[in-house]
This record gives C-alpha cells, structure tokens and sequence, in this order.
C-alpha cells in the first residue's frame, strides 16, 4: 500500500518535525491571546499591587503615599482653639464698647445735672453783681459750689466789648453804640457786645447754654 504523504510535507521527510510545527504555531497563537486576556482585566489591578493594607506603585515598588488621618483629639483641640479666639475677640469688642459709652454716660449726667443747677448758678451770679454776697455763710456756700463745679470743668463766659460769635453768644436785643463806654474797644468794626444779659456756661468744647446778650454796632 502507497503511504500518502502529509500535507506541507515532503516525501521522505520526518514526522516529527512536522508535529513540532504544528506545536510552535498552537504556542504562538496562544501567546497574544493570554495577553489579551490580562489587559482585559481590571485596570487599578494592572496599575497598582495591593498587598495586605500597603499599595504599592508598579513602577518603583515604593508605597504609594496615603490620605493623612487627622486624630479625633487633634481636630477637637482645634475646634476648641477657634471656640476660644472668637469668645476672645468678641469680649475684646465688648470691652472697648462699655469704656466708651461709659465716658458717654458719665457726660451725659454730669451735663444733666448741670442743666439743672443753672438757674442756681444765675441767682448766684446776680446777687454778687448787686453786692449780696460779700461776705457771710451764704457767700461761703456760693463759692464752694462754684468749685465744685469747676472740678467737673464747668465755665462761666461772656464779657462786654468781644466780638459777637453766633456760636456762644445769644443775641437778645441790638442798641445803639455808646462811645463814652469804657468797656467797649475803640477800634471795634464788627458787631460787640455791649450788654450781658446772662452769663454763658460750657464744659470743654460743649457749650451748655450760650451768653445771653445785647449788641451793638460801632459807628
């Protein structure tokens, strides 16, 4: 019987070679195939290696960095840190806003209180121009409750013969200019003062009440 030879193989020519052809295309073609398969797979597995609780980088093989974990403690010290500086700034501002309305207060009811000594302070004032109080113990007390005022920066203003000021001066009547008044300047050009009606009384700056007064133009 004539043997019929393989396909692809020539007369003569060895199994065996032919069977490890045949071996090495099955391998080849097996080769791409696993390949495939592995880059198939999940990808976070082909970039990285978790081993136990580490990841590790594929390239280098060092740890790769993790979240940092703030402890319970720490945060609530920290929590309790910003508790404190704003409790802090707020009493700050409490403070300051208690001091100034203090002095506010305080000005407020020392003026009060002047307001109503100065009908006293006007009797006081006429009887020493009509020569009431010279002397005695109503002269006495006259002059300590002058002082005592004083002390609280109270001040008595208005004088014959200055310049007329709307701001301190209260304008109750105009007259004539009297030429032969010694208390008026003789080089006067504005309107002066020529009477005082009622004292004025101020505290610093603050004018209380202002100078009531008559005026004049010089001629």
């Amino acid at each position: 019987m004539t043997e019929t030879p393989f396909p692809g193989r020539m007369p003569g020519e060895d199994d065996s070679v032919n069977d490890d052809a045949v071996n090495t295309e099955y391998v080849n073609d097996e080769v791409p195939a696993a390949a495939a398969d592995a880059a198939a797979g999940d990808p976070a597995e082909t970039e990285r290696e978790v081993v136990g609780e580490t990841t590790f980088e594929p390239t280098t093989g060092r740890p790769s960095p993790a979240a940092p974990s703030v402890h319970p403690d720490t945060a609530l010290a920290a929590e309790r840190l910003d508790d404190l500086q704003r409790l802090q700034a707020e009493y700050v501002n409490y403070k300051r806003r208690v001091d100034r309305d203090r002095a506010v207060v305080q000005e407020a009811a020392v003026q009060s209180v002047l307001d109503a000594l100065l009908p006293v302070l006007d009797d006081i004032h006429a009887a020493r121009q009509h020569g009431d109080l010279v002397a005695g113990p109503f002269a006495s007390i006259a002059d300590k409750l002058e002082s005592t005022l004083g002390k609280f920066g109270l001040e008595r203003f208005g004088d014959v013969g200055v310049e007329f000021d709307p701001l301190v001066h209260e304008a109750l009547m105009h007259t004539s200019w009297d030429a032969d008044n010694p208390a008026l300047p003789k080089d006067a050009t504005t309107t002066t003062v020529v009477t005082v009606l009622q004292p004025g009384y101020r505290t610093g700056d603050r004018v209380i009440r202002p100078a009531r007064v008559a005026v004049a133009d010089p001629t």
